[in-house]
């Protein structure tokens, strides 16, 4: 035996470092966070604590050539952070184990995650809003001390504009210096890509090719349809230009505004539409919104937005409190008590859209999914003139009863995200966001579509009873229905159910926008 954790809170999770020489070992439960190490060449001898903070931190443990790097978002020296960082200590070292930054604090740059090979460093960073993507050579030149990014002379990788979000790839070859990421952008399908770190190329390897009279290099091979020649050498040459990227940004646009919410916060709204389609005050929008769990919203290109787009749509994403991608701290002002910030950003954003002339006054739909449903659903509760449309998909939309009675299989997270109503600050202000007890009687509510599976994690039940109560208690128009669509398959799971359903939203959208 070499660890045992009796307490029922606990959860240990086991993962190698990329060299394959240590198994870590990490513990996470609701009072600490520890990582042990374990030697790969000698696995009973026991495991080393190398690194104990408070609960619920995020902790990542790598070894390089005799160094360990931890990334994590714990507090630092008592003082809570707002992001990730980057610390190093040597792996043997006489005397409690002490642990360095690795970079200087920047605050216009941000480390979003960071991955190894054997000879570089690869940084996944966020300055000034924008994702960038580079390399360090390793071992570094300043191994006294931090240092800023800069001065280490990192490699950047140029990108296209409007990238959304950066995934890195398995990457199991420790020892090969080509590093796989997926580029996401709102207008250009996922591109997975091949940075060679040595020498700064960059290939994609694979990426949906949506325009056949658009396409310069895919796959290696120039499309059939055009009699374009350009060589690897001369994309790589011209890299600066979005084009080597097969984007669509000559068709469609990509805007970041910052909204000012009801309580002063700027909140960014990204703005997609139709260089050929747009017209000032006059075209129709959907606006998505999540706000939960600390996640990033789903900004990447989809396919089935294209016929919207076409037909003159703005597509809009609210990254509002409570998700991810702008520092702990905006997760934490949109969960439990402050759930209403979360709301209040959505709210502001559509109205900001309305504003501006982005969108028609009487055009405006909202989309949500899972928690997203009850950030859509709250909204119209508050505004229901606002929205002329809505799109629940799977919504999360009776918290009260749910959290207080849990048949699903609830975890600690969900109390945590939306509050535990054996307490009594939390219980009432769930009932305050909650969107089944919030409907407001003898309103016109819009139309809108709710869409749930018996094989979803939230209830059926809970869509059920929201169009029920939705329909008793507001005014009746058949311009303005409350159609309920539920299934017994697993939509997420079955790409033709997820076509049909899109085929769905779709047509009800068109339908309701254009009446």
């Amino acid at each position: 035996m070499l660890l045992e954790e009796p307490g029922e809170n606990v959860h240990v999770n086991i993962r190698h470092t990329k060299d394959f020489q240590f198994v870590t070992v990490n513990i996470f439960s609701t009072t600490y966070s520890k990582v042990y190490l374990i030697n790969a060449a000698d696995p009973l001898y026991g495991l080393t604590l190398v690194w104990e903070c408070e609960a619920c931190a995020h902790c990542i443990i790598e070894h390089h050539q005799g160094y360990l790097y931890l990334f994590t978002d714990a507090d630092r020296g008592g003082q809570s952070v707002d992001c990730h960082y980057l610390h190093r200590s040597p792996l043997h070292s006489s005397g409690p184990r002490k642990w360095e930054n690795v970079f200087i604090d920047d605050e216009d740059l941000i480390i979003e995650d960071v991955d190894f090979c054997n000879s570089h460093m690869v940084l996944i960073i966020r300055e000034g809003g924008r994702f960038r993507l580079c390399s360090v050579a390793l071992p570094m030149t300043s191994s006294k001390g931090a240092a800023y990014l800069r001065e280490l002379y990192p490699n950047f990788l140029p990108l296209p504009e409007s990238v959304s979000q950066i995934s890195p790839g398995t990457n199991y070859d420790f020892y090969s210096s080509i590093m796989r990421f997926t580029i996401s952008s709102p207008v250009m399908p996922d591109a997975v890509v091949d940075y060679d770190l040595s020498n700064g190329k960059w290939e994609i390897i694979q990426q949906h090719n949506l325009l056949q009279e658009r396409t310069r290099v895919l796959y290696g091979t120039a499309s059939a349809g055009m009699n374009i020649s350009v060589s690897n050498t001369e994309v790589n040459a011209n890299a600066e230009d979005n084009h080597s990227w097969n984007d669509l940004s000559e068709f469609y646009a990509c805007e970041q505004h910052g909204v000012i919410s009801s309580d002063g916060v700027t909140v960014p709204l990204t703005v997609v539409y139709s260089h050929k389609r747009k017209k000032g005050g006059q075209n129709p929008g959907l606006l998505h919104g999540h706000g939960a769990y600390g996640e990033l919203l789903d900004k990447r290109w989809h396919s089935e937005l294209k016929s919207l787009l076409d037909r003159g749509w703005v597509i809009a994403y609210a990254d509002v409190r409570g998700g991810g991608g702008r520092g702990k701290r905006w997760h934490e002002d949109g969960r439990g008590t402050k759930k209403h910030n979360s709301i209040n950003d959505y709210i502001s954003c559509a109205k900001f859209l309305i504003e501006k002339e982005i969108v028609h006054r009487n055009k405006l739909a909202g989309w949500g999914y899972s928690a997203g449903g009850l950030l859509v659903a709250s909204a119209i509760n508050c505004c229901p003139d606002l929205f002329r449309a809505a799109v629940l998909k799977v919504p999360f939309l009776d918290p009260v009863n749910t959290l207080f009675s849990p048949i699903l299989p609830l975890t600690p997270v969900d109390y945590e995200e939306f509050g535990y109503p054996g307490d009594k600050d939390d219980f009432e202000a769930m009932r305050k966001f909650s969107p089944y007890e919030n409907i407001q009687k003898g309103v016109l509510y819009p139309a809108v579509l709710v869409s749930s599976s018996f094989n979803t994690r939230f209830g059926v039940w809970e869509a059920a009873k929201w169009v029920a109560r939705v329909r008793d208690h507001t005014i009746y128009n058949p311009d303005h229905p409350i159609l309920l669509n539920l299934t017994s398959d697993m939509v997420e799971e079955n790409k033709y159910l997820q076509c049909k359903e899109s085929a769905l939203e779709a047509a009800f959208l068109l339908k309701i926008i254009d009446s």
